[in-house]
């Protein structure tokens, strides 16, 4: 009975950070209500608040998903350039496909610039890139003169402007070419040519399918 419920509360809590994230979607922190969390949520709101206390906290635990990007790189052997590079499209692909992440990404925006300024989420995905390129330029695959900081808050500013304006032009129709293009210019330059075939700017390649001899 006690796992039921847990279960049953567990539903009701994705339920309202789904329906939190369409509403913030649509109209950011500001213009969305709890009412508007309610009806998309399809939860009453006692429900709510027995899960999230008020506006903002639901906020900020759809902006903390955000620093999961990095909770599998423990698990990747030698990360390195092409990990920031599979990075930045995975997060393309789910600016397009999933809305917590819109959501997230626009209330880190948002959070970051405007309503209550917090450099927390940008400071996390440059320590993400950088712990990624240190051991890339120890290896040889990033210039020795880079400073790899600067080059990971440059990385971080360029895709959220590029993911900001592709959403503007074509509603991040174009993300995954204006990544490509990004890697496609930066990587001539802070990769000896001798090491520039290494890398992939359209992200690793899936494995092709295996098939069984017959």
């Amino acid at each position: 009975m006690a796992r039921a419920r847990q279960e049953r509360a567990e539903i009701t809590r994705r339920a309202i950070l789904d329906g939190a994230a369409t509403a913030f979607d649509l109209s950011g922190f500001e213009g969305t209500s709890l009412s508007d969390v309610v009806k998309h949520a399809g939860v009453t709101k006692g429900a709510l608040y027995f899960h999230f206390p008020s506006k903002e906290a639901l906020a900020r635990t759809l902006m903390d998903e955000q620093f999961q990007v990095s909770e599998h790189l423990p698990a990747i052997e030698d990360p390195g350039l092409q990990t920031v590079i599979d990075l930045t499209h995975r997060m393309a692909h789910g600016l397009r496909t999933n809305v917590r992440i819109r959501a997230g990404i626009r209330l880190v925006i948002e959070f970051g610039s405007f309503t209550h300024p917090d450099p927390t989420p940008y400071d996390a995905w440059i320590d993400t890139c950088r712990s990624c390129l240190t051991p890339a330029q120890e290896r040889g695959d990033i210039h020795p003169s880079l400073d790899v900081r600067a080059l990971s808050t440059l990385l971080v500013g360029a895709f959220t402007g590029i993911q900001v304006t592709s959403h503007v032009r074509t509603r991040r129709d174009d993300l995954p070419a204006r990544v490509t293009d990004l890697w496609n210019f930066l990587l001539p330059t802070i990769v000896p040519p001798q090491r520039l075939t290494r890398f992939h700017p359209t992200g690793t390649p899936e494995p092709a399918p295996t098939t069984l001899a017959h």
